[in-house]
């Protein structure tokens, strides 16, 4: 593994694509592969075969010359990197339509990042439980729950009004990650990471498509 100042320059683009190829060796495991290689993978999954072998020689020497990459050792390699050998809980801000349905969504402990609270600051919310039991707790009491129940990161799904003010709640909390799902700019104070999902933009660059590619008179879509 290349020392921790190195680690610190890997793109996001680039642990996303580790994530793909974490999926994609998923897959080959399932299907009783046990070796590949990236041209395999490209031809395969639609990849580049020089993308790969840049990004995978970034953190070390997985193949062997002749034979490909061992499909299982690969992915637990990758399963390392990516820091996905241990759960990290999560909890939800915001107990609205979006957090609620991101907090019932059990895909998230499938892929260990188990929702363990909600917080809020409704009088009728707080003390009840989502549908698949994850706890709803008093916003205020965001301190001494992320530290009972170890809480790593957090999801916001509030008000742009109110974003701001939550994201310095969670990094006083000690919660260094944040998934913000908020229509607004986060900012990570050092030693922190926001990521942001704006559903709008990705929406509006769906939009963008369907102007720009709409089928010619006759034409069946698709």
């Amino acid at each position: 593994m290349p020392p921790s100042a190195k680690i610190d320059k890997v793109s996001e683009f680039t642990t996303h694509r580790l994530s793909v190829y974490l999926r994609c060796l998923a897959t080959l495991e399932a299907e009783g592969f046990e070796t590949t290689s990236s041209k395999e993978l490209a031809a395969r999954f639609n990849l580049n075969s020089a993308q790969i072998r840049k990004d995978l020689a970034y953190f070390g020497q997985f193949g062997v010359r002749g034979v490909g990459y061992p499909v299982a050792h690969l992915k637990q390699q990758i399963i390392g990197i990516l820091g996905l050998d241990s759960h990290h809980n999560v909890c939800i801000v915001g107990g609205g339509n979006l957090g609620m349905a991101l907090a019932e969504y059990d895909g998230f402990r499938e892929h260990g990042f188990p929702i363990v609270a909600v917080f809020d600051n409704s009088p009728a919310k707080i003390g009840t439980t989502s549908r698949n039991g994850v706890p709803i707790y008093d916003f205020r009491n965001l301190n001494a729950i992320t530290e009972s129940l170890k809480i790593e990161m957090a999801v916001v799904a509030v008000p742009a009004e109110a974003a701001r003010k939550v994201c310095e709640a969670i990094f006083d909390a000690g919660i260094r990650t944040i998934l913000n799902f908020a229509p607004v700019r986060l900012l990570a104070r050092p030693g922190t990471k926001v990521q942001s999902i704006d559903l709008s933009i990705s929406l509006e660059g769906l939009s963008f498509f369907l102007s720009n590619n709409a089928p010619e008179a006759g034409q069946e879509p698709g």
